[in-house]
């Protein structure tokens, strides 16, 4: 089946997963997650992308970005991808690619979703096993979140700043939602999404969204199944 385009909207964020080729590893040392970040925050700047939250798994990234263009989010990993590519195989001594094929993107309904897939993004390591909580695991935008740690790329959503009318106020906010589980169905509502290039929202959302777009957005309804010949 072919996949369906990209599509951008203004002042509307996306989820994006970017993975390693063959799932193999992106990161090697402390080093190179430092020097993907900059260079990530560098490129968003560049292309007009503004990053909200992130998490860098061994293998893949997620990124929470908000593009301002519709060119923003393509050139930015263009050029990240190609910078770390190159930074990889000399380092390394390697050769070939490191990605797998192109990104995958979902735009997400900011209301219903985007402090949701934050969490669904900073939880990774946890659901990974690689961690018992967010906090113990370095690479992501909990810290900044949920402990105010200055983190230059990143910028908070709207929705964070609602949590409260303090920096503090807010990383107690924060934590405090990470008490509560995603449920099954909110997993596997995101990863199908992310995975398939739907819009993640409510159904209220997609029949706003939907008039300003010329594609689908959702999965088309499934018909009532063939019945047997006798």
């Amino acid at each position: 089946m072919a996949r369906l385009p990209r599509f951008f909207v203004p002042g509307y964020p996306l989820h994006v997963i970017q993975r390693g080729n063959n799932r193999d590893a992106l990161f090697f040392n402390k080093a190179d997650y430092r020097i993907y970040l900059d260079w990530l925050g560098e490129a968003a700047r560049r292309h007009g992308c503004t990053l909200h939250a992130y998490v860098l798994m061994t293998n893949h990234v997620h990124i929470l970005l908000t593009p301002e263009q519709p060119y923003s989010l393509p050139k930015m990993f263009q050029s990240l991808g190609r910078r770390y590519v190159q930074y990889v195989n000399t380092t390394y001594q390697r050769t070939g690619t490191l990605w797998e094929g192109r990104y995958r993107a979902t735009l997400i309904d900011s209301e219903a979703y985007l402090l949701t897939c934050c969490r669904y993004i900073e939880l990774n390591p946890v659901r990974a096993e690689m961690v018992r909580h967010p906090r113990e695991y370095l690479w992501s935008s909990y810290h900044f979140h949920a402990e105010g740690k200055a983190e230059p790329w990143l910028t908070p959503h709207a929705l964070y700043q609602r949590l409260g009318r303090t920096a503090a106020e807010r990383q107690k906010a924060y934590r405090e939602l990470f008490r509560r589980k995603l449920s099954g169905e909110t997993l596997d509502a995101i990863r199908e999404a992310t995975n398939k290039a739907w819009v993640l929202g409510s159904e209220r959302f997609k029949a706003r969204l939907v008039r300003k777009i010329d594609r689908r957005i959702a999965p088309l309804p499934r018909g009532r199944p063939r019945s047997r010949p006798a």
